[in-house]
Protein backbone atom coordinates (compact mmCIF):
# COMPACT_ATOMS: atom_id res chain seq x y z
CA UNK A 1 0.00 0.00 0.00
CA UNK A 2 1.67 3.26 -1.04
CA UNK A 3 1.58 6.13 1.35
CA UNK A 4 3.26 9.49 2.08
CA UNK A 5 6.64 9.52 3.83
CA UNK A 6 5.58 11.33 6.78
CA UNK A 7 7.29 15.01 7.85
CA UNK A 8 8.29 14.89 11.60
CA UNK A 9 9.64 17.33 13.62
CA UNK A 10 13.41 16.11 13.58
CA UNK A 11 15.08 15.38 10.47
CA UNK A 12 15.00 12.25 8.81
CA UNK A 13 18.48 10.30 8.94
CA UNK A 14 20.39 10.74 5.78
CA UNK A 15 23.15 8.68 4.77
CA UNK A 16 25.96 7.74 1.76
CA UNK A 17 25.87 4.59 0.26
CA UNK A 18 29.52 2.98 0.11
CA UNK A 19 28.82 1.68 -3.42
CA UNK A 20 28.23 3.80 -6.52
CA UNK A 21 23.96 3.33 -6.90
CA UNK A 22 22.67 4.03 -10.16
CA UNK A 23 19.44 5.70 -9.96
CA UNK A 24 16.33 5.63 -13.03
CA UNK A 25 13.98 8.10 -13.18
CA UNK A 26 10.85 7.35 -15.48
CA UNK A 27 8.53 10.95 -16.05
CA UNK A 28 4.95 10.54 -16.97
CA UNK A 29 5.45 12.10 -20.66
CA UNK A 30 7.30 9.24 -21.16
CA UNK A 31 10.95 10.95 -20.63
CA UNK A 32 13.94 8.83 -19.18
CA UNK A 33 16.51 10.19 -17.15
CA UNK A 34 19.64 8.57 -15.28
CA UNK A 35 21.83 9.43 -12.48
CA UNK A 36 23.53 8.24 -9.10
CA UNK A 37 22.56 8.43 -5.45
CA UNK A 38 24.91 10.91 -3.33
CA UNK A 39 22.44 11.27 -0.23
CA UNK A 40 19.07 9.12 0.85
CA UNK A 41 17.05 8.93 3.34
CA UNK A 42 13.26 7.80 3.86
CA UNK A 43 11.75 11.66 2.71
CA UNK A 44 14.10 12.02 -0.33
CA UNK A 45 18.05 12.70 -1.19
CA UNK A 46 20.30 14.21 -3.46
CA UNK A 47 21.11 12.73 -7.04
CA UNK A 48 24.18 13.75 -9.23
CA UNK A 49 22.51 13.89 -12.83
CA UNK A 50 24.38 15.00 -15.92
CA UNK A 51 22.19 17.56 -16.39
CA UNK A 52 19.58 19.57 -14.25
CA UNK A 53 16.07 18.30 -14.09
CA UNK A 54 12.25 20.20 -14.34
CA UNK A 55 12.37 21.31 -10.79
CA UNK A 56 8.60 20.38 -9.71
CA UNK A 57 8.72 17.58 -12.27
CA UNK A 58 7.03 13.84 -10.92
CA UNK A 59 9.24 11.06 -11.48
CA UNK A 60 9.48 6.95 -10.69
CA UNK A 61 12.48 6.81 -9.40
CA UNK A 62 13.98 3.21 -9.35
CA UNK A 63 17.45 1.84 -7.58
CA UNK A 64 18.85 -1.14 -6.14
CA UNK A 65 20.48 -0.82 -1.98
CA UNK A 66 22.06 -4.51 -0.40
CA UNK A 67 18.52 -4.79 1.27
CA UNK A 68 16.69 -5.18 -2.24
CA UNK A 69 15.02 -2.61 -4.88
CA UNK A 70 13.52 0.59 -3.67
CA UNK A 71 10.43 2.00 -5.90
CA UNK A 72 8.96 5.26 -5.31
CA UNK A 73 7.43 8.24 -7.15
CA UNK A 74 9.61 11.51 -6.38
CA UNK A 75 9.28 14.90 -6.93
CA UNK A 76 12.49 17.00 -8.35
CA UNK A 77 13.63 20.11 -5.98
CA UNK A 78 15.48 23.10 -7.30
CA UNK A 79 18.77 21.88 -8.52
CA UNK A 80 21.65 23.15 -6.36
CA UNK A 81 24.27 22.99 -8.93
CA UNK A 82 24.55 21.91 -12.83
CA UNK A 83 24.56 18.29 -11.53
CA UNK A 84 22.96 17.92 -8.10
CA UNK A 85 19.27 17.52 -7.97
CA UNK A 86 17.53 16.97 -4.52
CA UNK A 87 14.43 14.94 -5.33
CA UNK A 88 11.22 14.27 -2.36
CA UNK A 89 9.58 10.99 -2.24
CA UNK A 90 5.67 11.73 -2.33
CA UNK A 91 5.07 8.30 -2.51
CA UNK A 92 6.58 4.79 -1.18
CA UNK A 93 4.71 1.40 -1.07
CA UNK A 94 5.75 0.34 2.72
CA UNK A 95 7.90 -2.91 1.31
CA UNK A 96 9.77 0.34 -0.78
CA UNK A 97 10.45 2.38 2.67
CA UNK A 98 11.19 -0.54 4.88
CA UNK A 99 14.06 -2.25 2.37
CA UNK A 100 15.23 1.88 2.29
CA UNK A 101 14.97 2.11 5.87
CA UNK A 102 16.91 -1.17 6.61
CA UNK A 103 19.68 -0.03 3.79
CA UNK A 104 19.91 2.98 5.81
CA UNK A 105 20.30 1.07 9.17
CA UNK A 106 23.06 -0.89 8.05
CA UNK A 107 25.06 1.87 6.00
CA UNK A 108 24.72 4.22 9.52
CA UNK A 109 26.19 0.91 11.56
CA UNK A 110 28.66 0.14 9.16
CA UNK A 111 30.07 3.72 9.26
CA UNK A 112 29.75 3.66 13.12
CA UNK A 113 31.80 0.21 13.30
CA UNK A 114 34.52 1.99 10.56
CA UNK A 115 34.29 5.00 12.66
CA UNK A 116 35.51 2.85 16.16
CA UNK A 117 38.05 0.76 14.32
CA UNK A 118 39.60 3.90 12.81
CA UNK A 119 39.55 5.02 16.81
CA UNK A 120 41.36 2.07 18.08
CA UNK A 121 43.74 2.21 15.34
CA UNK A 122 44.90 5.97 16.11
CA UNK A 123 45.08 5.35 19.15
CA UNK A 124 47.51 2.25 18.87
CA UNK A 125 49.41 4.63 17.17
CA UNK A 126 49.63 7.27 19.86
CA UNK A 127 51.12 4.37 21.65
CA UNK A 128 54.01 4.30 19.21
CA UNK A 129 54.38 7.82 18.77
CA UNK A 130 58.19 8.78 19.46
CA UNK A 131 57.97 11.95 22.65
Amino acid sequence: MPYLPQSATRRAERTRFPDVTPVVLRFNDGGRAAGTLQVISVTGGLLSVPRPLRQGGVAKLMFLTRAGSVLGVAEMLSPLTWDQQPFRFVSIHHDDACRLQAAIQASKERDTREHKQIKRELSQLENFRAW
